[in-house]
């Protein structure tokens, strides 16, 4: 381009179907799925498969004649090595040591079909496959698009449906069309949220897995939005139909037939559901499970609960009632109505005399419910009834205590109390003793004691201090035991959980513009909803039986329908990529001029065929390829094939391969006993620890939002790594080093590295020392006194088979010079520590770590 060489036609500004060759509309993904015939092959075959297979190795033998007979499979597997690639590939776990040896000596001839079934009955086989799907479809438990990455609540919603989808063979054209319009197939909104309604429409959740930021401040709203509309239509390009079409979002797709207008198009679909100019925020399209029953009850418990509530704020109204009564008795007679009128009237209405009035009393303005034990404290404090002896001493304090209290007093009332305290008490009128009462520190001292003394003083000091927590506890306690009895009772009222799902507004049809450059500011021409033209798309018209636009619903219909050139093709390359590392077509998200071409092209029509046939089942598509002569191979092959097939794109021997990230932990897990099996809910959260590593845990933040002790996990930090908390800013340190995915937005392909940082994640990981201490801790107590069986059992468990003599005299060695260390170090337990190091080699070997 720069020394502006000449092509072969000139390139104009836009493009139209016409323009495009016949090579380019009839390329080999865009043509209709015809099922091939089966190539004859001179040689046993265990299923077409096969067949297909070994007719391009065969092909070989004119190329290189004087090794024919090196070009052929390669030797069937042993069984333990069978089970055990079964297991990791299938189910994600390795088999036990116990179900190894049941299938080594199951002299069955249908013994590896029978396994096969057991395995695909099982549910952790959802966990494993479901897994795959969840990389294509972009899962994750956190918003992305700013650095914020907000939490993304109930999305765990989604990915329970399709791990319960897998569990069931879910036929795929049922588990896409709820994928992409499970609102509309269920009549929503207004349909009743029955369990089977609430599983079809969380499948929509597919479509709100795009990267949103959209909640977050400081952003350009409108360009977060149609950024979440430009990678929702990416994920369901790439991950359904294989095809890389955000291309063709600013301008006519330069490799692809695929103009600029057909992207649009292909918005219009979406666009009533993802409306950028009437936007919906995540937590805007949540909908309440809440249904009858549960509100029902929610309102039997809240009244009973309001009737506890109800008698713990009579008892406040008394306490406050006799404080405020005992208040007024120390002010002049004439204040007192003036007084609790003011208290009495409402804050926001009171005069401004009342206001005044008010400000001068302040024990009375102050007084409330939640100074009523300060009061009750200080009310005590005045007026206790003590029982101690008198002395001259004593009385000469309390005498100094009266007279105190009386110089307080205004002079009127002064008299009378002076006139009180003088009469002796079994002659005082009925008057003076209602006067005394409402002077409690005149009254006390008024029958005051006849001794004092400064250790006198002290105790009644002590005394009073003693009676006044008394008194606040008695109220406390009882008003708090109301509290508590409130708050136990509503422990029953059902929890409101919600649904994280993609649906339209009624009424509301938003017209799709193509945008010039894939600027939003920039409208053009208006287009109707369609398909990509290349493949012949149909118009997508209006569904009369939904009450929405059943746009997607029509959509999701045509691409299940068995013309669609791509959909099958898509998904059975996928399911073959996931077993053998590798696609037919090595791009499995790009079917396009940009991607690799079939190695295989008859063999993926027939896979497509075969799979439409059966029904849609992906388990069917399993078994073909599992019981195929190909699956069974050992990765040793003659010399002679490896030279002619270096790479193994011909699959003339099992390709060794590492294990992905989360089976790597979840294997880990298992081997060493920890592993937990419950299934479903929400996610296992993560965390930064103290040096900055994301790790398994629960913050716990103080006032100031600094981090402090981690709330404990309980054993779920055990569970299966498809249940841990996908965050796109804190990917999980000990799965990210062996490449887990970086969804943005999302993965239709993993990378499968072999670096040096995997090493030193196995050596200085806490997370495998930990295991391995557990481990370690397994074998002595299964095997214990016994270091030989200890290290035989725990090569066992890690590999499935019994150690050989020198092996076991290698592990012995290991053993020996790891105890000698920790010895001398003088450590605490040696053996255990030296056994830990043997687990955690274990555990980091080759022979743990590939499938072989």
């Amino acid at each position: 381009m720069n020394v502006k060489a000449p092509t072969a036609r000139a390139e104009p500004e836009k493009l139209d179907n016409t323009y495009f060759t016949d090579e380019e509309l009839n390329w080999w993904s865009f043509r209709a799925i015809r099922r091939p015939p089966l190539p004859l092959v001179d040689a046993d075959i265990e299923s077409p498969i096969d067949a297909f297979l070994l007719a391009k190795i065969l092909e070989l033998k004119s190329q290189y004649p004087n090794n024919a007979n090196a070009f052929r499979f390669s030797g069937v597997a042993d069984r333990k090595t069978l089970i055990r690639r079964l297991y990791l590939d299938m189910l994600g776990v390795p088999p036990t040591p116990e179900a190894i040896q049941d299938f080594v000596h199951d002299k069955r001839l249908d013994a590896w079909p029978q396994l096969i079934d057991r395995v695909l009955a099982s549910p952790q086989y959802g966990e494993r496959w479901g897994r795959h799907w969840l990389d294509a479809a972009g899962y994750a438990d956190s918003e992305g698009y700013t650095d914020e990455d907000r939490v993304r609540e109930h999305a765990w919603r989604y990915r329970d449906y399709v791990i319960r989808a897998f569990n069931q063979d879910k036929p795929y054209t049922e588990f896409l069309t709820e994928q992409l319009a499970g609102d509309e197939l269920v009549g929503w909104p207004g349909a009743q949220l029955r369990p089977e309604i609430v599983h079809t429409l969380a499948a929509t959740g597919f479509l709100r897995m795009a990267p949103d930021g959209t909640a977050s401040g400081g952003i350009d709203q409108n360009l977060a939005r149609n950024q979440v509309v430009a990678d929702t239509l990416q994920i369901v390009g790439t991950a359904v139909l294989g095809m890389s079409i955000h291309c063709a979002q600013c301008h006519d797709h330069r490799y692809d037939p695929i103009p600029q207008r057909d992207y649009y198009q292909f918005r219009a679909i979406f666009e009533p559901a993802l409306d950028w100019k009437n936007w919906r925020t995540p937590s805007g399209r949540l909908v309440s499970l809440y249904s009858d029953t549960d509100k029902q009850k929610r309102n039997q418990v809240e009244n009973k609960a309001k009737q506890v509530d109800t008698k713990r704020q009579e008892r406040i109204d008394f306490y406050i009632t006799k404080t405020l009564e005992h208040e007024l008795l120390m002010v002049a007679d004439e204040l007192q109505e003036p007084l609790r009128t003011a208290y009495r009237t409402p804050a926001a209405k009171r005069s401004a005399e009342q206001k005044k009035l008010l400000e001068g009393h302040i024990n009375i303005a102050r007084l409330t419910a939640g100074s009523l034990y300060l009061y009750d404290r200080r009310r005590d404090a005045r007026a206790k009834d003590l029982d101690v002896r008198r002395s001259e001493k004593q009385t000469a304090f309390l005498q100094r205590v009266k007279n105190d209290a009386i110089a307080k007093l205004d002079k009127p009332t002064r008299k009378q109390v002076l006139d009180a305290t003088n009469t002796e008490a079994a002659k005082r009128s009925e008057a003076q003793q209602k006067l005394l009462q409402a002077h409690p520190a005149v009254g006390v001292t008024a029958d005051s004691l006849a001794k004092f003394d400064e250790a006198a003083a002290a105790e009644l000091k002590r005394y009073e201090t003693a009676a006044a927590e008394i008194r606040e506890y008695r109220i406390r306690s009882e008003l708090d035991k109301l509290a508590d009895e409130a708050k136990q009772i509503r422990e029953d009222i059902p929890k409101e959980h919600f649904l994280r799902m993609l649906s339209e507004q009624p009424s509301k049809v938003p017209a799709t513009y193509v945008f010039n450059r894939g600027d939003h500011g920039q409208p053009l021409e208006e287009v109707k909803p369609r398909g990509l033209s290349v493949l012949d798309a149909p118009p997508v018209e209006a569904v009369d039986s939904v009450k929405t636009t059943g746009r997607r619903l029509q959509f999701a219909r045509y691409l299940t329908s068995g013309k669609h050139p791509l959909t099958a093709r898509v998904l059975v390359n996928r399911i073959w990529a996931h077993h053998f590392g590798r696609g037919i077509v090595l791009t499995t998200g790009d079917f396009g001029y940009l991607g690799d071409k079939p190695t295989h092209a008859e063999l993926l029509e027939w896979l497509a065929a075969e799979f439409m046939h059966s029904g849609w089942s992906i388990k069917h598509v399993h078994r073909l390829i599992l019981t195929s002569r190909t699956y069974q191979q050992s990765t040793n092959a003659a010399p002679a094939m490896v030279a002619a097939d270096p790479d193994n794109q011909l699959l003339g021997r099992w390709p060794l391969r590492r294990l992905e990230s989360e089976t790597l932990r979840d294997a880990i897990l298992a081997t060493v006993g920890k592993l937990n099996p419950s299934m479903f809910g929400e996610p296992v959260p993560v965390m930064e620890d103290e040096v900055g590593q994301i790790v398994l845990g629960k913050e716990n933040l103080d006032g100031e939002r600094k981090p402090t002790n981690p709330i404990a996990l309980l054993g779920e930090e055990f569970r299966r790594s498809v249940y841990i908390q996908v965050r796109r800013s804190r990917p999980l340190g000990v799965l990210e080093s062996f490449d887990l995915p970086d969804l943005a937005p999302n993965c239709t392909e993993r990378p499968s590295s072999n670096v040096a940082p995997q090493s030193l994640m196995l050596m200085n990981s806490d997370f495998l020392i930990k295991m391995s201490e557990s481990m370690s801790e397994r074998l002595m107590a299964e095997r214990p006194d016994n270091i030989v069986e200890q290290l035989r059992r725990g090569w066992q468990l890690s590999f499935g088979s019994i150690p050989s003599e020198a092996q076991l005299a290698n592990a012995e060695a290991f053993f020996v010079k790891q105890n000698k260390t920790f010895t001398d170090a003088k450590s605490q337990n040696a053996h255990r520590a030296a056994l830990a190091t043997y687990c955690q080699a274990l555990l980091g070997s080759n022979g743990f770590v590939y499938i072989e």
